[in-house]
């Protein structure tokens, strides 16, 4: 649902009241967390706002092309009058930057399964990226968009729907992205820098992921070790986006990757066709997204959480596509 215009109002009236801000986004940074962060924060540095930009494990080497990117920092200094959280569909995607006992005053959101964790929610399951959500919020809260605010804003609005083709698209998200565009913001050369261009680190990558694609029925699936990547000398945790690649395959309806991690966990990421909202499965392992994108992170040893997680999916699928069938039978009778 759109955020109610009574809460928009209340979050700009504390933000204009404020003068030090901290913002925080998302672990394991896309393209849209680190867009909405360094657009909103050179917004309120614009009006003399003193910000702090935080991502943890600030690994935003992809996006340095951002005006502000150098900015980003992996731990917060010194006290604050307002703490913001920027794409976070939970508090432990900020991964330790809160101390026990402190909340968030605003949380803005577009993950429908966010459980509204701040003092003020701005959280709207249909907008295509949060960083949509704060283009749309700046001037309400009379906050510049300049040339830099808008190229950081169109960035996460171009990564979170590759490039305008997911399927939660919709006539406003493209409106917003013509105003930011107008704002300076050269859609063309950031669609090439965010979607287009890949490190050859990447590649390397992407050649294990696809080395190791299986499929069953209508289910394709790959993993990447720790050992895999230490081979390569790969300097992320990620999959490089390999997962929008392969939920591009044509004849299946669900594409995962389970991607090992330090200490004993791995990355699940799913990606799916219309009508396979993937996101109740990562919710069923702690995690969290969007229908057609969700992930989530499980301790386990790599084995184990492959073979759980093969079962799991392919279930999921089967049970899926039954049920259309049945439907399909009980129409045509």
């Amino acid at each position: 649902m759109p955020v109610d215009f009574a809460m928009i109002e209340l979050a700009g009236e504390r933000i204009r009241s404020a003068d030090r801000f901290l913002l925080i986004s998302h672990i394991r940074p896309d393209g849209d967390a680190i867009g909405s962060l360094i657009g909103f924060g050179l917004a309120l540095q614009a009006v003399g706002k003193k910000v702090q930009m935080v991502i943890e494990d600030s690994g935003i080497s992809n996006f340095s092309y951002l005006h502000g990117s150098n900015q980003v920092i992996k731990r917060a200094d010194g006290e604050f009058d307002l703490i913001c959280t920027l794409d976070c569909s939970d508090l432990e995607r900020t991964g330790n930057v809160f101390a026990p006992g402190i909340s968030p005053d605003i949380n803005i959101d577009h993950h429908f399964t966010n459980p509204l964790f701040a003092k003020i929610n701005l959280v709207d399951g249909q907008a295509v990226a949060t960083a949509e959500m704060i283009a749309d919020f700046l001037p309400k809260w009379e906050l510049p968009v300049t040339k830099e605010v808008a190229e950081a804003l169109l960035t996460g609005i171009i990564t979170d729907t590759i490039g305008f083709q997911t399927s939660n698209m919709r006539p406003s998200a493209l409106r917003v992205a013509a105003n930011l565009m107008e704002a300076g913001a050269n859609l063309s050369h950031l669609y090439h820098l965010a979607l287009v261009n890949h490190s050859y680190d990447t590649m390397r990558l992407w050649g294990i992921g696809l080395g190791n694609l299986r499929r069953k029925d209508r289910l394709i699936w790959t993993t990447i070790t720790l050992q895999e990547r230490e081979s390569i000398s790969y300097p992320g945790r990620d999959d490089g986006d390999l997962v929008n690649l392969l939920g591009t395959v044509d004849g299946i309806d669900v594409a995962m990757i389970m991607n090992e991690q330090p200490n004993n966990y791995v990355k699940v990421s799913w990606r799916s066709q219309k009508g396979y909202d993937v996101s109740q499965l990562a919710a069923s392992f702690g995690g969290g997204g969007h229908p057609a994108a969700s992930g989530a992170v499980i301790q386990g040893s790599f084995s184990e959480v492959q073979k759980l997680m093969i079962e799991t999916t392919l279930s999921f699928v089967k049970s899926k596509r039954i049920g259309e069938l049945l439907l399909k039978q009980s129409l045509g009778k």
